[in-house]
């Protein structure tokens, strides 16, 4: 029988103790172990927040509606996350485990946003919808309605992440304004219902320290008819504005790194439709104590990170990949 510095490999052995046997470790043992890294699996459970904001929907051309927001999701202090909700539940990962991120992108004109990914959380990419269509599914926030065709509702958004957007005229007149992450989009107005709605409200998080704003709705396209130009509604907190209809306005993109939806093209009646914007692209932020772990971010992800007092927070702007912490 043999033995060695932790207890003893045999078929025959001393009675399990402490005293006589120290493949029953104790304490001095594993920090033996530990030193002399022969430790494995040696996990430590710790506690992350984090925001994870999906790519937005593209804006429509031709008095159409503004892009969704992209899904907006949050467990960071008592902010609130997509569509006014609560903040969500703690999230505790572990070191020496891989956790996929991924950072989606935002739609073309007329295009749905990509989902963004965070372990085990997944915001849904904003809405949109092509014109004489029907809306996209499963979206963050929802595509404003359109103003000259169907489909003039707005689109629905996904519960905990975002709302609906506003309603478009649907024979002439002026798009709605996409969801955005705090408030829906609203209805085509003016006088001559013309003009376009405005993307919703977005939402701030302070999870960098200061507070910022992700996840706004692009603003609806105008009209032109009968000699009444309608004017392009406001994006919100990043979402591209919607173009005017006198000029076939080109509408605005929503802002890199936004999850804001782009703007709805003007058009003019007997002349011809203005494109619409791209959506903003996604981010995830995620934040620890410096003391709990180190991070490595993989291949295929762009990052940068800071510190804020006792905490490092990491931002993952694009790609896909994971990461770990050790």
């Amino acid at each position: 029988m043999s033995s060695n510095k932790y207890g003893y490999v045999a078929d025959t052995g001393p009675e399990q103790s402490f005293g006589n046997n120290t493949g029953v470790f104790d304490p001095a043992d594993i920090n033996n172990l530990i030193a002399d890294n022969k430790w494995t699996n040696y996990n430590v459970e710790f506690a992350i927040t984090y925001i994870v904001v999906a790519g937005a929907g593209g804006g429509v051309l031709g008095n159409g509606g503004g892009g969704g927001a992209g899904g907006y999701r949050t467990n960071f202090g008592s902010d609130a996350s997509g569509a006014a909700s609560s903040t969500e539940s703690a999230l505790n990962i572990e070191t020496n485990t891989n956790y996929t991120i991924t950072i989606g992108a935002g739609g073309s004109h007329g295009s749905k946003g990509s989902d963004s990914v965070f372990a085990s959380v997944t915001s849904n990419g904003g809405g949109s919808y092509t014109p004489g269509g029907s809306h996209s599914s499963t979206n963050g926030s929802g595509a404003g309605g359109n103003g000259q065709t169907v489909p003039s509702a707005g689109g629905a958004g996904t519960s905990g992440q975002g709302t609906s957007g506003g309603n478009g005229h649907g024979s002439n007149g002026g798009g709605g304004g996409g969801g955005g992450s705090a408030a829906a989009g609203t209805n085509f107005h003016g006088t001559s219902n013309n003009s376009g709605g405005t993307g919703g409200q977005g939402t701030g998080s302070n999870i960098t320290g200061s507070q910022v704003f992700y996840a706004g709705g692009g603003g609806g396209g105008g009209r032109e008819s009968d000699s009444t130009n309608g004017s392009g509604g406001g994006g919100s907190r990043g979402g591209g504005s919607g173009g005017a209809g006198s000029n076939l306005g080109t509408a605005g993109a929503g802002s890199v790194n936004s999850g804001s939806g782009g703007g709805g093209g003007g058009g003019k009646s007997g002349v011809g439709n203005g494109t619409g914007g791209a959506g903003g692209s996604g981010i995830v932020r995620i934040r620890h104590a410096t003391a709990d772990a180190t991070i490595t971010v993989g291949a295929g992800l762009t990052s940068s990170s800071a510190t804020s007092g006792d905490d490092t927070i990491i931002t993952l702007t694009a790609g896909t990949g994971t990461v770990s912490f050790a």
